[in-house]
């Protein structure tokens, strides 16, 4: 069992419009292929998820829903942020995240749209959820 850490995020649940849509830009992503190292945890009728250590993500087409589609720029969630190795690793599931439903958001400022001292992808998938992607940097 993972070593359980107080504080650190134990789950994060986004309700999604459509499922089969979350579940082809995010398995990829976090698990499908391995790119970020999840490994698939749950599966039900209306949801799926991801687990990597204590933490897990999951993508539910929940009834209870009060929209049709996510703003990611209405109070709420903005976006998830992900480790990855380095300048190539972003630059590598940036290169292939056009395949499994996710465009490049500002792609005049690409990679360094957080700063020049960052080097990342920002990308956003058919439903308007944002992943940014992290190169590892020195301190």
């Amino acid at each position: 069992m993972p070593h359980h850490v107080t504080g650190t995020l134990h789950h994060v649940e986004l309700w999604v419009p459509d499922l089969q849509r979350a579940i082809t830009s995010f398995s990829w992503l976090l698990g499908a292929l391995g790119a970020l190292g999840y490994t698939p945890y749950q599966e039900w009728d209306r949801g799926r998820s991801w687990r990597l250590g204590a933490t897990y993500l999951v993508v539910e087409e929940s009834p209870a829903m009060s929209a049709d589609h996510h703003d990611r720029l209405r109070p709420g969630l903005n976006h998830l942020a992900f480790h990855v190795a380095d300048a190539a690793a972003v630059d590598a599931l940036t290169a292939e995240a056009q395949h499994h439903g996710w465009r490049l958001l500002f792609p005049d400022r690409h990679p360094h749209a957080g700063g020049d001292l960052r080097y990342a992808a920002y990308l956003e998938n058919d439903d308007g959820f944002e992943i940014e992607l992290v190169a590892a940097c020195a301190a």
